[in-house]
């Protein structure tokens, strides 16, 4: 059997094991077992598989997924989501369209310590959606603005999509994060912006409530200063190079159950747990980086990715179409899978091409991080798409009594802020490399 005929294969098993529901990263290991098996036979797998788990979990950066995932749970668990809501409510609440405005700061906050968007997406539906149904928020403005900001999991640093891309990109987390702010701040300031324009141009869809006074405004940011102390500690700490991400991420995670025990929001019993639900996410993201690893090791004996790199580049398009091919292909498949699934899946036929692409005379390294924060930037889209928007299907499940359309009719408005920072970073990638100089 020839090469590409393996190939073929490969994938042919791996949408036939998809369209029956087999999870993704079981029917990425069996195709990618199968496909190997063919190519080299017997011996040569058995001798692979005897050595793919430690070469796959023998890193030390991995570490760093299950301790932001546990921080989250912690976060989740002390009711920081309400704290972080209420702070913003009380600021900016009395504004036409502030509650929806203060949600969306809510979510980049919680973002920021969550690291998962349906994880945001689902905290912060619970936490706001009552508030804005309380005050005559329409359906269409209020189920619309939590699923667009629970996107602000995979965007803003710590996003554990992010994490992963770093580590199959081998690009520093650390800076990948700091590429991440400037487009994560900018896209929250879109996303206010819209909201501020649409309660303008419809102004049945908002109310406006009383302005807190002093000292409820007061008291109100200083419970929510430690959580922004812990989300301040943790970065100028990584950024600064006192500790490392991994580092980092322990340092925020014992900072967080610390906050929780001190604010009598945890106790031990809650605080365990929270171990299981980080654990288990753990899991599935280690299954399905396991299956990945075996898929991608069996396309590169294959040669291709390799082949289709080379393929692409005798073609007589300039690159920023083949970019633009890229992305429009992640914005679809996003709609139908997981967010993660699709990057393993895509990546590593992608990437090379991308590295090898002549763009705005960035370095290799410079082209790997810039494709990795427009990638997010994308999904993000995919994530808040039809058919099926995972954030839009998370809010649902809360919002029961709102039909899918009228969530979807709620996204359209910021879709536009959406479609220009991604216009703004596929023609000038320096909006997501400028915050690299923070990077000593």
């Amino acid at each position: 059997m020839s090469n590409f005929q393996a190939a073929s294969l490969i994938v042919v098993a791996l949408l036939g094991l998809i369209a029956i529901r087999v999870p993704i990263g079981a029917a990425m290991f069996v195709a990618g077992a199968g496909g190997y098996w063919l190519l080299v036979g017997e011996t040569g797998m058995l001798n692979y598989l005897k050595r793919l788990l430690w070469a796959r979990f023998a890193v030390y950066d991995l570490s760093v997924i299950p301790l932001f995932l546990l921080m989250g749970q912690f976060a989740t668990a002390a009711g920081f989501s309400r704290t972080l809501f209420r702070a913003a409510n009380t600021l900016m609440g009395h504004r036409q369209g502030g509650v929806a405005q203060a949600a969306i700061v809510a979510c980049a906050a919680f973002g920021s310590i969550c690291g998962s968007s349906v994880a945001t997406t689902a905290t912060m539906s619970q936490v706001a959606l009552p508030e804005m149904r309380r005050l005559k928020y329409s359906a269409r403005l209020a189920t619309g603005t939590l699923a667009i900001g629970g996107t602000f999991g995979i965007i803003i640093p710590p996003s554990v999509i992010l994490i992963i891309y770093a580590l199959l990109a081998e690009q520093s987390i650390i800076k990948l994060f700091a590429a991440a702010m400037l487009p994560g701040l900018v896209a929250a300031i879109g996303y206010l912006l819209t909201i501020a324009i649409y309660v303008r141009m419809r102004p049945g869809h908002a109310t406006v409530q009383p302005r807190a006074g002093r000292d409820e405004r007061i008291e109100a940011v200083r419970s929510a200063w430690p959580i922004a102390a812990i989300f301040l500690v943790m970065f100028v700490g990584i950024y600064g190079g006192w500790f490392t991400a991994t580092e980092g991420a322990a340092v925020g995670t014992v900072a967080t159950l610390l906050l929780g025990f001190a604010w009598r929001q945890l106790d031990l019993r809650t605080a365990v747990r929270c171990v299981l639900p980080a654990a288990q996410a753990t899991g599935m993201i280690f299954m399905v980086l396991l299956g990945a690893e075996m898929l991608n090791t069996a396309l590169a004996v294959s040669r291709m990715p390799a082949e289709f790199a080379a393929w692409i580049g005798t073609l007589d398009v300039a690159p920023i179409v083949v970019v633009i091919c890229f992305l429009l292909t992640f914005v679809v498949l996003t709609s139908v899978l997981d967010e993660l699934a699709m990057m393993l899946l895509l990546l590593p036929i992608v990437l090379p091409v991308i590295i090898g692409l002549d763009l705005y005379g960035l370095t290799e390294e410079h082209k790997a991080i810039w494709f990795g924060i427009l990638m997010l930037a994308v999904v993000q889209l995919g994530l808040v798409l039809p058919p099926i928007g995972l954030n839009v299907y998370v809010v649902s499940s809360i919002a029961r009594t709102v039909p899918l359309m009228e969530i979807y009719r709620g996204i359209a408005p910021f879709l536009f802020s959406d479609f220009l920072r991604v216009l703004v970073l596929l023609f000038v990638p320096q909006f997501a490399l400028a915050a690299l100089w923070l990077i000593r």
